[in-house]
């Protein structure tokens, strides 16, 4: 396999996806009769070009992984990933090469280990980690090493981003934020109805914080409607230096994840 420069992978939109989803014929993916999309029945990491519409195979394995997330340099993913079973407790902390090799595991026990995500400098990867009676917010060098407990709310703490010194992340379906040694927790945002159950499969409220690289600006999705078991979610920006936030979209059905590139 060919080696991806740090270049190359900012110019890429990575993706993770389990490769039984690519059943459907090519000529659904495009329109070029020669198009053709790698696959070995495995979950994978894939590169997609959006200059050429290459795709290209990076990583592949029998195990399910999900939480994909790129480092700052370009040259490394972390993940999680089932090892030796399809339960919660299977799911351990991951990181592999950008060009798919050095393989290695950074978390190793009986808990659920997800949802990882790196420190502005690559050293570090916050992670969540259900060890007590909720999920809460871990952190560990870039090799594994000094894991600790950062946080805990009291409930689900969820959808971690790190920009600067802050961390921001979901608990009690609102949006928080913590300095990265644990301190000061802030309460951001306050949506209507936060933590009602209705018809959709979350709770009304907000999800999916993203910031911006210069963690002035956090983007997220708050759940509107229920309407759809899915439920009906609108992106929304919070300004950090005004305290206010802003609606993005309003279309009556759902988009969410939203994420902010490196470059802005």
């Amino acid at each position: 396999m060919n080696n991806i420069n740090t270049s190359r992978l900012l110019k890429l939109i990575v993706i993770t996806i389990s490769l039984l989803l690519f059943s459907c014929s090519e000529d659904s993916l495009t329109n070029s009769d020669d198009y053709t999309v790698p696959h070995e029945q495995r979950w994978g990491i894939y590169s997609l070009n959006l200059a050429s519409e290459e795709v290209e195979l990076i990583f592949s394995i029998g195990e399910e992984i999900s939480g994909l997330k790129l480092n700052h340099a370009g040259d490394k993913f972390a993940f999680s990933r089932k090892i030796g079973g399809d339960s919660m407790e299977d799911e351990e902390i991951c990181v592999v090469n950008a060009d798919g090799s050095g393989l290695t595991q950074l978390t190793s026990n009986n808990y659920l280990d997800t949802y990882p995500c790196w420190s502005p400098d690559d050293s570090q990867i916050a992670f969540l980690s259900w060890q007590n009676t909720d999920l809460d917010i871990f952190i560990m060098d870039a090799d594994g090493g000094n894991a600790q407990q950062l946080y805990d709310s009291g409930s689900h703490d969820a959808d971690i981003d790190w920009a600067g010194d802050s961390i921001v992340f979901t608990a009690h379906s609102q949006i928080w934020m913590i300095r990265d040694d644990g301190t000061q927790p802030v309460q951001l945002t306050d949506p209507p109805r936060a933590g009602e159950w209705g018809n959709a499969n979350l709770p009304f409220g907000d999800y999916d914080p993203r910031f911006s690289p210069d963690g002035s600006k956090i983007v997220f999705e708050r759940l509107e409607d229920d309407q759809s078991v899915h439920g009906n979610y609108d992106i929304y920006y919070y300004n950090s230096s005004t305290g206010t936030e802003e609606a993005l979209t309003n279309t009556g059905y759902s988009q969410g994840l939203a994420s902010r590139s490196y470059s802005g």
